[in-house]
């Protein structure tokens, strides 16, 4: 299993950021993307992603990251779950299906909209124990 963390970012700014095993979702993303970034001499945007804003959206009580996206790229049924590095979270975003069921939550079939050619097999498939994401997703509630 893998463990999630769901970070309102301590630096001031006002996003919610993501661990995955004790990494930013980003680093993980870069280090799948770098090659297909390099490919098209774009290396530098290769993990050119932030934390989620708006975090009345996806801070708990929200049920963003619970298979009712309130930010969706595609309106396939995908989650954003990270924005662009600009701020705004439909630029660049990556996205993965999200599959809750009652022990689990899964995320896969990562990808960014804009970059349909790019092979993100890469990234995950993660799965969580839901006790310890849901747990994770409520320290995140907005007081």
């Amino acid at each position: 299993m893998n463990r999630v963390e769901f970070i309102v970012a301590p630096d001031g700014s006002t996003c919610l950021d993501i661990k995955v095993d004790g990494v930013r979702l980003q680093e993980l993303a870069r280090r799948v993307e770098l090659a297909c970034a390099t490919d098209e001499e774009e290396a530098e945007i290769a993990g050119g992603y932030d934390g989620l804003t708006p975090l009345h959206e996806v801070c708990w009580p929200s049920r963003h990251f619970l298979g009712e996206p309130a930010l969706s790229a595609t309106d396939d049924g995908d989650t954003v779950l990270l924005g662009c590095d600009c701020g705004l979270w439909g630029c660049w975003p990556l996205v993965a299906r999200v599959e809750v069921a009652a022990a689990t939550v899964t995320w896969r079939d990562f990808k960014n909209p804009y970059r349909e050619a790019w092979d993100l097999s890469g990234i995950g498939p993660f799965e969580f124990q839901r006790a310890q994401y849901e747990a994770s997703l409520r320290a995140t509630e907005q007081v």
